[in-house]
């Protein structure tokens, strides 16, 4: 098993995590923000915590709350990734959400590197390649395999959110990705039919979510299904993949039992964790991946 982290984002640093909360710098910005892994201590003082930071989230309710300003900043700002083994830089357009969130997972920075080092291979060899972003989100992983030269499709539920993604995209002066508002369950099956196959694919399911219809989604009742469609949908002779998944109780274990069918001996499991300058390491979800090439 293996621990992954970002060790070289100088707009991002995870300062101190304890007490359920985590001290994050985003660009020259800092956030206090609920952390339901941090179960322990904070190493510093909840006067320097408050002193240091411009933001904190109140939580309202188990999904959603306010942020109290203690300092002044923008309602947006932006950051950049130096992807490291790249020239080129990721940019994010960050926000304060009502759910906490601020437009970015930073832990994910280990992945887009995974994904742009492998198209570049596959890249290099002289073949195309397709990419599917599942769950997609704000796009980091669809900008990382845009940048190295893909054919990208990005899936989420949620309009603003790929709305969110395209800015980012702008904003990184690249261009042409595909863009697909829908369940993501239903959309790897109705590929499935059409006999469609990608090169890439990752995939970062939540705990819970809602498709634009409706449609529920829990993990654990529904990643099975969701992995055999999946692992389907990968080309036969080239194909990477990353399934990420940040749960409470998840084990590396359930995706590499889910993962292991397919795969051969290059099949890799672990987790993603944040290196707090304080000292404490952060864990924020397992992964498992694998790339045939």
């Amino acid at each position: 098993m293996q621990l992954l982290t970002p060790t070289n984002w100088k707009d991002y640093e995870l300062i101190d995590c304890g007490g359920f909360e985590k001290l994050e710098r985003f660009g020259q910005y800092l956030t206090i923000r609920p952390e339901p892994q941090a179960v322990w201590d904070k190493n510093l003082s909840e006067k320097e915590w408050e002193q240091f930071a411009h933001v904190r989230f109140m939580p309202k309710s188990s999904s959603a709350g306010e942020w109290k300003k203690l300092k002044q900043l923008p309602d947006r700002w932006k950051i950049g990734y130096k992807l490291t083994n790249s020239s080129t830089i990721l940019n994010f357009r960050l926000g304060l959400t009502s759910f906490k969130h601020v437009g970015i997972f930073p832990e994910q920075a280990v992945n887009w590197d995974y994904i742009n080092d492998a198209v570049t291979s596959i890249k290099n060899t002289g073949s195309d390649v397709r990419f599917l972003n599942l769950f997609a989100y704000t796009g980091g992983a669809s900008l990382a395999a845009k940048a190295a030269g893909a054919d990208v499709t990005h899936v989420d539920s949620i309009k603003q959110v790929v709305t969110w993604a395209r800015e980012n995209m702008e904003l990184s002066s690249l261009e042409n990705i595909r863009w697909v508002v829908e369940d993501a369950l239903k959309f790897v099956k109705r590929e499935e039919k059409r006999g469609n196959k990608y090169n890439g694919i990752i995939l970062d399911p939540p705990a819970f979510g809602h498709g634009p219809n409706g449609e529920k989604w829990k993990l654990e009742d529904n990643i099975n299904e969701m992995m055999k469609v999946v692992l389907n949908l990968l080309d036969e002779k080239t194909h990477f993949l990353i399934l990420n998944a940040y749960s409470l109780g998840f084990s590396s274990l359930i995706i590499e039992n889910l993962l292991q069918t397919k795969t051969d001996k290059n099949l890799q499991t672990g987790e993603l964790f944040l290196q707090a300058t304080s000292g404490n390491k952060l864990p924020l979800g397992v992964f498992g991946r694998f790339r045939n090439f």
